[in-house]
């Protein structure tokens, strides 16, 4: 099972990590009948590190998502491309389903749409990008954390992304994952930051160890392409950046707790529930300050100003 204890003080055919990572790596090449069952053994070590076989959480949000477009575009209609050039519905139709409204957030208190623009997107292309990438990253790191962290790193992320872009896109709409995505993305980069100088002792932790290594470009080129994705309409750079920073402080205090290192619990802990505690409440703080535009109240008026 994957969450077996993979300790090699304890595996009666003493296997040597390292030899045994090596022969995986060597073994890119194929095998013969005699091989199969060396590596399949030796294939368990890349996810040795996993505490579940399954992702139910990201799944489920990739279904609704996918649920969810089609739903807004057979009831509303598609808007032509010069309105929305991302093949989906109009501005009013995401409106209606729970965009990022900074007057109905702020003056009108409807929170709920901190979190609901995670389910939607401004069309199939922005969809088809933003999907991609969960069920690739999403569904690896969900297994990897197990479904507890990455919910807390999801959703946490999900509400920074919108208060940032409330502040600093008060006169927009705007939806999409893609700001809980980059969350998970900030939770990875600290999770690689926080135990880069923790040693494996076993097959697990020196598989996890691996993956981490492997996953740094991977990081840098998931937050490169997202970032790209910033100017994509009803989407915003400000969603993107929340998201990220956010989903770092939450990774630095989920994964303090995984070093053996006290001291190094202690530091990252502490800096990331400080962190986090600076982060917010000055966002909050500052989002419930924020002018907003009573325009903002008929979308389909507003934008019919700027299309006519």
């Amino acid at each position: 099972a994957a969450t077996e204890d993979y300790s090699l003080e304890t595996d009666d055919n003493k296997i040597g990590v390292e030899k045994a990572l090596e022969t995986v790596d060597a073994a890119g090449g194929g095998t013969t009948n005699d091989d199969d069952d060396t590596e399949s053994q030796f294939s368990d070590l890349y996810t040795a590190h996993h505490k579940q076989r399954y992702a139910p959480l990201s799944t489920f949000f990739v279904i609704c998502q996918v649920i969810i477009l089609p739903l807004m575009m057979w009831q509303c209609g598609v808007a032509p491309l010069e309105m929305n050039p991302m093949i989906g519905p109009y501005p009013d139709a995401l409106n209606y389903w729970g965009a990022k409204n900074a007057v109905l957030i702020i003056d009108d208190g409807e929170l709920y749409r901190l979190v609901t623009p995670i389910f939607l997107h401004a069309g199939l292309i922005h969809l088809a990008g933003n999907v991609l990438v969960q069920i690739d990253s999403g569904n690896r790191w969900e297994k990897e954390w197990g479904s507890l962290i990455w919910i807390i790193v999801y959703l946490g992320s999900a509400i920074g992304s919108s208060v940032l872009s409330v502040i600093a896109m008060p006169d927009q709409i705007s939806v999409g994952s893609s700001g809980a995505i980059m969350g998970l993305f900030g939770a990875k980069f600290a999770e690689i930051i926080v135990l880069l100088c923790e040693k494996g002792r076993t097959v697990r932790e020196l598989a996890a160890q691996e993956s981490r290594k492997e996953q740094r470009v991977h990081v840098i080129f998931g937050i490169v392409i997202v970032m790209a994705m910033s100017f994509i309409p009803y989407v915003d750079w400000a969603a993107h950046l929340g998201g990220l920073v956010v989903g770092f402080f939450i990774g630095l205090v989920c994964f303090s707790f995984t070093m053996r290192n006290k001291f190094g619990t202690v530091f990252w802990l502490g800096v990331g529930i400080a962190g986090g505690i600076i982060l917010y409440s000055t966002f909050i703080a500052i989002m419930f300050t924020t002018e907003t535009d009573d325009q903002m109240r008929d979308i389909c008026g507003y934008y019919q100003q700027h299309f006519e």
